[in-house]
Protein backbone atom coordinates (compact mmCIF):
# COMPACT_ATOMS: atom_id res chain seq x y z
CA UNK A 1 0.00 0.00 0.00
CA UNK A 2 1.30 4.03 -0.83
CA UNK A 3 1.91 5.92 1.98
CA UNK A 4 -0.44 8.78 2.25
CA UNK A 5 1.21 11.88 1.74
CA UNK A 6 0.21 14.44 4.97
CA UNK A 7 -3.02 16.32 4.93
CA UNK A 8 -3.67 19.73 6.33
CA UNK A 9 -4.75 18.62 9.95
CA UNK A 10 -2.68 15.53 10.04
CA UNK A 11 0.27 15.01 12.65
CA UNK A 12 3.55 15.60 10.97
CA UNK A 13 5.01 12.35 10.27
CA UNK A 14 8.05 11.84 12.21
CA UNK A 15 11.66 11.29 11.63
CA UNK A 16 14.82 11.10 12.21
CA UNK A 17 17.45 12.34 10.66
CA UNK A 18 21.15 14.01 9.85
CA UNK A 19 20.98 17.97 9.20
CA UNK A 20 24.43 20.33 8.89
CA UNK A 21 23.60 20.86 12.39
CA UNK A 22 23.51 17.68 13.95
CA UNK A 23 20.84 14.91 14.04
CA UNK A 24 17.30 15.51 15.07
CA UNK A 25 14.10 13.83 16.27
CA UNK A 26 11.25 15.57 14.40
CA UNK A 27 8.93 16.83 15.02
CA UNK A 28 10.03 16.26 19.22
CA UNK A 29 13.01 18.75 18.82
CA UNK A 30 10.75 21.35 17.61
CA UNK A 31 8.02 20.79 20.24
CA UNK A 32 6.66 24.44 20.97
CA UNK A 33 7.54 25.83 17.81
CA UNK A 34 6.46 26.81 14.17
CA UNK A 35 8.30 25.11 11.43
CA UNK A 36 8.88 25.71 7.74
CA UNK A 37 10.05 22.64 6.81
CA UNK A 38 10.89 23.36 2.99
CA UNK A 39 12.61 20.85 0.59
CA UNK A 40 14.16 21.73 -2.56
CA UNK A 41 15.43 19.36 -5.99
CA UNK A 42 19.59 19.46 -5.48
CA UNK A 43 22.40 21.20 -3.86
CA UNK A 44 24.36 23.51 -6.21
CA UNK A 45 21.12 24.57 -8.47
CA UNK A 46 20.86 28.36 -9.25
CA UNK A 47 16.84 28.71 -8.27
CA UNK A 48 17.57 26.77 -4.94
CA UNK A 49 20.47 28.90 -4.25
CA UNK A 50 18.41 32.19 -4.72
CA UNK A 51 15.97 30.71 -2.55
CA UNK A 52 18.17 29.69 0.62
CA UNK A 53 20.05 33.35 0.06
CA UNK A 54 16.35 34.12 0.60
CA UNK A 55 15.63 32.19 3.21
CA UNK A 56 18.44 33.43 5.41
CA UNK A 57 18.11 36.94 4.79
CA UNK A 58 14.64 36.72 6.11
CA UNK A 59 15.46 34.29 8.60
CA UNK A 60 14.80 36.99 11.39
CA UNK A 61 11.62 37.59 10.37
CA UNK A 62 10.47 34.04 10.83
CA UNK A 63 11.67 33.75 14.24
CA UNK A 64 10.21 37.08 15.40
CA UNK A 65 7.41 35.32 14.68
CA UNK A 66 8.35 32.35 16.54
CA UNK A 67 9.36 29.61 13.73
CA UNK A 68 12.52 27.77 12.81
CA UNK A 69 13.16 27.06 9.12
CA UNK A 70 13.99 23.14 7.94
CA UNK A 71 15.50 22.39 4.68
CA UNK A 72 15.97 19.26 2.76
CA UNK A 73 16.98 17.83 -0.20
CA UNK A 74 17.64 14.33 -1.49
CA UNK A 75 21.86 14.80 -1.04
CA UNK A 76 23.86 13.33 1.21
CA UNK A 77 25.32 16.26 4.30
CA UNK A 78 28.92 16.48 2.84
CA UNK A 79 26.77 18.06 0.22
CA UNK A 80 24.84 20.05 2.04
CA UNK A 81 28.44 21.26 3.79
CA UNK A 82 30.05 22.04 1.02
CA UNK A 83 27.34 24.37 -0.65
CA UNK A 84 26.33 26.14 2.98
CA UNK A 85 30.56 26.65 2.52
CA UNK A 86 30.19 27.89 -1.21
CA UNK A 87 27.24 30.06 -0.22
CA UNK A 88 29.36 31.65 2.30
CA UNK A 89 32.16 32.32 0.45
CA UNK A 90 31.03 33.46 -2.82
CA UNK A 91 28.13 35.26 -1.67
CA UNK A 92 28.83 36.00 1.34
CA UNK A 93 25.01 34.65 3.39
CA UNK A 94 25.26 32.43 6.17
CA UNK A 95 23.06 29.69 5.98
CA UNK A 96 21.75 30.09 9.98
CA UNK A 97 19.09 26.70 9.64
CA UNK A 98 19.83 22.93 9.05
CA UNK A 99 19.61 21.17 5.85
CA UNK A 100 18.69 17.56 6.23
CA UNK A 101 20.04 14.90 4.56
CA UNK A 102 17.71 13.03 2.89
CA UNK A 103 19.92 10.40 0.60
CA UNK A 104 17.25 7.40 0.68
CA UNK A 105 14.87 10.06 -0.07
CA UNK A 106 12.19 8.32 2.61
CA UNK A 107 12.06 11.43 4.37
CA UNK A 108 10.82 13.20 0.95
CA UNK A 109 8.63 10.17 -0.19
CA UNK A 110 7.35 10.61 3.70
CA UNK A 111 6.05 13.99 2.89
CA UNK A 112 4.80 13.22 -0.58
CA UNK A 113 7.85 15.73 -1.95
CA UNK A 114 8.62 13.24 -4.88
CA UNK A 115 6.01 14.28 -7.40
CA UNK A 116 7.11 11.57 -10.45
CA UNK A 117 5.93 13.85 -12.91
CA UNK A 118 8.91 16.24 -12.36
CA UNK A 119 10.93 13.74 -10.98
CA UNK A 120 11.74 10.44 -9.88
CA UNK A 121 14.68 10.80 -7.79
CA UNK A 122 14.92 14.50 -6.50
CA UNK A 123 12.09 16.49 -4.35
CA UNK A 124 10.00 19.48 -5.62
CA UNK A 125 9.72 22.77 -3.65
CA UNK A 126 7.62 21.70 -1.19
CA UNK A 127 6.89 24.13 1.79
CA UNK A 128 5.03 22.56 5.05
CA UNK A 129 3.41 25.17 7.63
CA UNK A 130 3.97 23.04 11.10
CA UNK A 131 1.93 24.16 14.26
CA UNK A 132 3.90 23.97 18.07
CA UNK A 133 1.77 21.00 18.61
CA UNK A 134 3.18 19.04 15.31
CA UNK A 135 0.58 19.79 13.43
CA UNK A 136 0.45 20.36 9.53
CA UNK A 137 -1.62 23.54 8.90
CA UNK A 138 -0.71 24.53 5.50
CA UNK A 139 1.09 23.22 2.36
CA UNK A 140 2.43 24.66 -0.76
CA UNK A 141 4.20 23.05 -3.92
CA UNK A 142 6.07 25.05 -6.39
CA UNK A 143 7.72 23.36 -9.95
CA UNK A 144 11.34 22.39 -10.48
CA UNK A 145 11.79 25.56 -12.19
CA UNK A 146 10.20 28.32 -10.33
CA UNK A 147 11.31 29.59 -6.86
CA UNK A 148 9.38 30.52 -4.53
CA UNK A 149 7.76 33.79 -2.27
CA UNK A 150 9.37 34.42 1.18
CA UNK A 151 6.82 37.31 1.22
CA UNK A 152 4.11 34.70 0.91
CA UNK A 153 5.63 31.97 3.40
CA UNK A 154 5.79 34.72 5.85
CA UNK A 155 2.00 36.15 4.83
CA UNK A 156 1.28 33.00 5.29
CA UNK A 157 2.54 32.17 8.84
CA UNK A 158 1.60 35.28 10.43
CA UNK A 159 -2.27 34.80 8.66
CA UNK A 160 -2.50 31.25 10.20
CA UNK A 161 -0.95 32.85 13.81
CA UNK A 162 -3.44 35.36 13.36
CA UNK A 163 -6.42 33.68 12.28
CA UNK A 164 -5.94 31.16 15.45
CA UNK A 165 -5.72 33.90 18.20
CA UNK A 166 -8.03 36.26 16.75
CA UNK A 167 -10.81 33.36 15.82
CA UNK A 168 -11.69 34.79 12.21
CA UNK A 169 -11.20 33.72 8.82
CA UNK A 170 -8.86 35.91 6.70
CA UNK A 171 -9.76 37.19 3.34
CA UNK A 172 -7.55 37.57 -0.11
CA UNK A 173 -4.24 39.41 0.27
CA UNK A 174 -4.31 39.99 3.71
CA UNK A 175 -3.97 42.48 5.29
CA UNK A 176 -4.11 44.57 2.07
CA UNK A 177 -7.42 43.03 1.19
CA UNK A 178 -9.23 45.47 -1.33
CA UNK A 179 -12.53 44.66 0.01
CA UNK A 180 -11.95 44.98 4.15
CA UNK A 181 -8.39 46.14 4.31
CA UNK A 182 -6.61 43.72 7.26
CA UNK A 183 -10.05 42.85 9.50
CA UNK A 184 -10.86 39.47 10.07
CA UNK A 185 -13.91 38.03 8.76
CA UNK A 186 -16.33 37.12 11.29
CA UNK A 187 -17.22 32.93 11.36
CA UNK A 188 -21.19 33.38 9.82
CA UNK A 189 -24.28 32.53 12.00
CA UNK A 190 -25.31 28.93 10.84
CA UNK A 191 -28.95 29.11 12.23
CA UNK A 192 -31.64 32.23 11.28
CA UNK A 193 -31.88 33.40 15.03
CA UNK A 194 -27.84 33.72 14.89
CA UNK A 195 -28.33 35.96 11.32
CA UNK A 196 -31.11 37.74 13.07
CA UNK A 197 -28.46 38.41 15.50
CA UNK A 198 -25.68 39.26 13.59
CA UNK A 199 -27.58 41.84 11.83
CA UNK A 200 -28.02 43.56 15.31
CA UNK A 201 -24.85 43.75 16.22
CA UNK A 202 -23.76 45.36 13.03
CA UNK A 203 -26.59 48.13 13.63
CA UNK A 204 -24.69 48.24 16.93
CA UNK A 205 -21.12 48.56 15.44
CA UNK A 206 -19.86 45.32 16.88
CA UNK A 207 -19.34 44.38 13.62
CA UNK A 208 -19.13 45.57 9.90
CA UNK A 209 -21.57 43.73 7.34
CA UNK A 210 -22.07 43.39 3.63
CA UNK A 211 -25.24 40.92 4.90
CA UNK A 212 -25.70 38.56 7.69
CA UNK A 213 -22.98 36.02 6.07
CA UNK A 214 -20.27 38.41 5.20
CA UNK A 215 -19.36 39.99 8.23
CA UNK A 216 -16.07 41.44 9.38
CA UNK A 217 -14.18 43.24 12.84
CA UNK A 218 -11.19 45.04 13.30
CA UNK A 219 -8.43 43.14 15.07
CA UNK A 220 -7.43 43.57 18.63
CA UNK A 221 -3.11 43.22 17.35
CA UNK A 222 -2.68 45.15 13.63
CA UNK A 223 -0.77 43.27 11.71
Amino acid sequence: MDQRIPLIGDPAPAFTAQTTRGRIEFPKDYHGKWVILFSHPADFTPVCTTEFVAFAQRYREFQKLGAELLGLSVDHVFSHIKWVEWIREKLQVEIPFPIIADTTGRIAELYGMIHPGASESAAVRAVFLICPQGIVRAIIYYPMNIGRSMDEILRLLQAFQTAMKEKVALPADWPENALIGDQGIVPPPDTEDGAKKRLEEAKSGQVKCYDWWFCHRTLKEKP
